[in-house]
């Protein structure tokens, strides 16, 4: 598998939304921007989750003004198949997983990148690895993702600070081998795609972010926490399994 190649940059920028009319306009007008000044190949790729607000028609009245942001519309089935979705329909060597918040200030994208990061198959972005900033984050919130973090260090997986940062990139090679394996379409897609990786042997890096709490966060603490951690349990039972196969949530050794 090709590590990150120091050039050229050919990227696309993934952004699952559901009901993301709101916020995409600016988000994706300051990706726009910066991307557009950058001298890359680059898309920016907005997977709707079956939105049933307008958040089509704002990609869509945006990407008559700017034809590198494409509108793939998909039926709804949680952040995870949104972005399982948009990687494997993307074509750059690079594909860059987005929140729709932009949570992350976009000049923080370049730590991603070649030289700031060394050959490697996914980088991750990290808000608890030295060097991290987390600003404005309720005292709950924080809380609740320091004690997920533990149990899938405990449960699943060990080696990183912190799994669930809305940040990752992953090289086309990268895609390949992990997606076709991954099954669960929540927030805890993450864990699942981060323990392929690892079992498929690529080298994966976490990189220190700033990142900023958004109030209109679409993560419910308390909901979403409790199906997260049934998923961990899913994940631990399908790594011990060793017998699935593309499509039904696991994966061979390449």
């Amino acid at each position: 598998m090709s590590p990150v190649s120091p050039s050229p940059i050919s990227i696309s920028v993934v952004i699952p939304a559901f009901n993301e009319e709101r916020r995409l306009p600016d988000t994706l007008a300051e990706l726009a921007a910066y991307l557009g000044q950058q001298g890359w190949d680059w898309e920016i790729r907005v997977v709707d989750d079956g939105s049933t607000d307008g958040t089509t028609r704002v990609v869509e009245e945006m990407a008559r003004a700017e034809d590198r942001i494409v509108l793939q519309r998909e039926p709804h089935r949680g952040k995870g198949g949104a972005v399982k979705a948009g990687l494997t329909a993307a074509k750059s060597t690079l594909r860059f997983i987005c929140d729709a918040d932009l949570s992350m200030p976009v000049r923080e994208l370049r730590r991603f990148l070649p030289p700031h990061v060394g050959a490697c198959d996914v980088a991750i972005g990290s808000r608890q690895a030295a060097g991290a900033r987390r600003i404005g984050e309720p005292f709950l919130r924080h809380f609740i993702g320091l004690v997920f973090n533990l149990a899938t260090r405990w449960l699943v997986l060990g080696g990183f600070e912190d799994t669930q940062c809305g940040f990752k990139m992953f090289t086309a090679g990268a895609v390949d081998a992990v997606f076709p394996f991954v099954t669960l379409e929540g927030w805890a897609f993450d864990v699942e795609a981060l323990c392929i990786a690892r079992e498929q042997g690529l080298r994966v890096i976490e990189v220190p972010i700033e990142w900023h709490h958004r109030a209109e966060s679409r993560v419910s603490v308390m909901r979403d926490s409790v199906r997260m951690f049934k998923d961990l349990l899913r994940i631990r039972a399908r790594k011990r399994s060793r017998t699935l196969t593309p499509g039904a949530g696991s994966f061979r050794r390449s």
